[in-house]
């Protein structure tokens, strides 16, 4: 300010401080510094060589301290900063989008990073910090962790548009019996509702081929290898050549919203877990696919 206005009075009512105390502050700094920053001539203060070499690289520093200062007010009230979100493969296709379209909206400069992986990651990402907020189909309670269950989705049959099982209306697990099944193992949620779901009509599910994530099975059916049990939550709709039949029995799926314990949420991660839970809700209410 003083090479500014090049007076301390002048100086001093842009720093709305008293003109002593800006004397003393340019004292000690000259003091701090060994050499004199301005020369008295005629009642202004005149900058020495030495202060034209540093007025630069003050004013770059006194604008990035200025840019921070923006930055942190903005990250105060949740306007910018990065966001992080983990989800299995089919809330990533379907619920993360549909809430990234209201959260952009609301909030055009935060950057948010968005993860797929299976359930194993995504919980693994919740624990260590590099994901605050996780959505996944399992609402197993687990340690250091918030399971918040936001709504069902089924499983159902998906087969190729002209294949024999296209002509029912829903499929029984006896209708699959001499089909080659490509579903969940065994040791996953939908694996062992279904195994269940099976032991109550008195059959068998074997699947042929084995899938952790529902997508994976989409090549297989689209390429004639035999029929998929998936969960509906996917946008099968998207893909041609496929036909979506419910299942006799109704065996639903939880869809379910993770977050750490530990570590609280930031402002923008409140405003996007918000955005998560309405756009879930919003898709199983069109899509009626809610238990």
């Amino acid at each position: 300010m003083l090479m500014r206005t090049g007076t301390v009075t002048g100086a001093a009512a842009m720093l709305n401080i008293s003109q002593p105390a800006l004397s003393q502050i340019l004292l000690h700094a000259e003091d701090q510094l060994g050499f004199k920053l301005f020369n008295r001539l005629r009642g202004k203060l005149v900058p020495t060589r030495e202060a034209e070499e540093l007025y630069p690289e003050c004013e770059r520093i006194f604008s990035e301290l200025s840019a921070l200062r923006r930055r942190t007010t903005d990250m105060r009230f949740g306007r910018t900063g990065l966001i992080r979100v983990a989800a299995s493969a089919p809330p990533a296709m379907s619920i993360v989008p549909k809430a990234l379209l209201s959260f952009r909206a609301a909030h055009p400069d935060i950057v948010v990073r968005s993860l797929i992986a299976p359930l194993v990651n995504v919980v693994d990402m919740i624990r260590d910090g590099d994901a605050p907020l996780g959505i996944v189909m399992n609402n197993t309670a687990r340690p250091g962790i918030d399971v918040e269950t936001l709504g069902h989705t089924q499983l159902v049959c998906i087969i190729p548009e002209h294949h024999r099982l296209a002509e029912l209306d829903r499929i029984g697990f006896a209708d699959l019996q001499n089909e080659t099944l490509i579903s969940y193992r065994a040791g996953t949620l939908p694996g062992r509702l279904l195994i269940s779901a099976a032991a109550a009509e008195k059959q068998i599910f074997n699947p042929a081929i084995e899938i952790d994530i529902s997508i994976t099975a989409l090549p297989f059916v689209r390429d004639g290898f035999g029929v998929a049990i998936v969960d509906r939550l996917l946008p099968w709709q998207q893909f041609p050549g496929l036909v979506l039949r419910p299942l006799q029995q109704k065996i639903s799926v939880p869809i379910a919203l993770l977050t750490s314990r530990d570590r609280p949420l930031t402002g923008s991660h409140l405003a996007m877990r918000d955005d998560l839970r309405e756009a879930c809700a919003s898709i199983l209410k069109a899509g009626g696919l809610e238990s």
